[in-house]
């Protein structure tokens, strides 16, 4: 409803006797009741919208999800290996550009927390510089992530799982219990869950991490033990039921080498878009690693790394591509996920 729709609605009901031109006694008096009315009616199509998973947003979709047990993820800080020459105490502090991290446990590979939340703390690798100084200390490397630093769920992501909840009923160990209770976990970004894979009352889940790529040691042994730990296996001490052996596996990484006929715009050379090259199919790879947990397998096709490397500046045509040696897409199974190896030109 329109202010002006409801003006004239209002000015309908007025006697035609009294003068209700523009700029008329009545005119004037309708006409700010009529924009409060529009008002409202813009705020009651928004309170409507919030009303339902499908087009609520923010807080309004936070509040229905939870009403279904399916809680929005928190930003999350990330956990990363720290290489020194000494034994660093639990406490200490360490920089690198504007980011600071905190050693959690201590060792000359020390286990480090971000003390900003989010995705911030996957970015950086290289040297550190003590907060404050530290006797002999030489090395102070940043090096792998162990559990991914995860920013707050988007809303894309939260009503996916709403929906996901409402279609398939998680309840006492059953395939989407398993799968619900594991993506909710910190650093995980995907599952996989394998009923009876070892005989009755074992179960695998096969994770992919939080930025889709394959998960660190570490994180495995985290799920392991929240899921079901190793020592107290089958006894329900984790999320597992009294009696499910559960058993948590990352996926598997498959190099992919591509070899391909790429024709440059002249003036460019190979060097100037060898590293965009990259970036592109990376940035096809990463999509495509997205589904990994909703698709039977994933297959890297031809086509798409072609039509991706099109994209390139300075890249004129493209054909005649292979992949691992064949010219066929490559056809992973359901546990694997592609990682670029090498693009050679030819």
């Amino acid at each position: 409803m329109t202010y002006e729709e409801i003006l004239n609605r209002m000015l309908d009901l007025v006697p035609s006797t009294i003068d209700k031109r523009q700029g008329s006694v009545i005119y004037n008096a309708l006409s700010p009741a009529a924009i409060e009315l529009s008002n409202m009616y813009i705020e009651l199509e928004k309170l409507k919208d919030s009303s339902y998973a499908d087009t609520a947003t923010g807080e309004s979709l936070t509040l229905r999800a939870a009403e279904r047990g399916v809680n929005r993820k928190t930003a999350t800080a990330a956990i990363r290996k720290g290489i020194f020459n000494i034994v660093i105490p639990v406490g200490s502090r360490f920089g690198i550009e504007d980011i600071t991290y905190v050693v959690i446990e201590s060792g000359t590979e020390a286990i480090l927390r971000c003390e900003q939340l989010g995705e911030i703390g996957n970015i950086y690798n290289g040297t550190m510089l003590p907060i404050k100084y530290i006797n002999d200390l030489t090395t102070c490397e940043l090096t792998d992530i162990l559990i991914p630093g995860e920013s707050e769920e988007t809303d894309d992501s939260l009503r996916i799982r709403y929906f996901d909840n409402l279609e398939s009923q998680a309840f006492g160990g059953n395939v989407a219990d398993y799968k619900e209770k594991t993506k909710a976990l910190n650093g995980v970004g995907g599952v996989k869950v394998y009923p009876i894979w070892n005989g009755g009352g074992t179960v695998k889940l096969v994770i992919i991490d939080s930025t889709f790529n394959k998960p660190s040691s570490f994180l495995i042994d985290e799920v392991q033990t929240a899921i079901d730990p190793v020592l107290n296996s089958g006894e329900g001490l984790g999320i597992a039921p009294i009696g499910h052996v559960a058993t948590v596996a990352a996926v598997e990484e498959v190099i992919v080498n591509i070899i391909s006929n790429i024709t440059l715009v002249e003036g460019y050379i190979w060097e100037d878009v060898e590293p965009y090259i990259i970036d592109a199919v990376n940035s096809y790879f990463s999509n495509l690693k997205q589904t990994w947990d909703s698709e039977n397998n994933l297959v890297v096709r031809i086509s798409q790394i072609e039509s991706s490397i099109l994209q390139v500046t300075g890249v004129l045509d493209i054909q005649n591509t292979s992949l691992n040696g064949t010219v066929t897409n490559l056809i992973l199974t359901e546990v694997q996920i592609p990682v670029l190896g090498t693009v050679t030109q030819v």
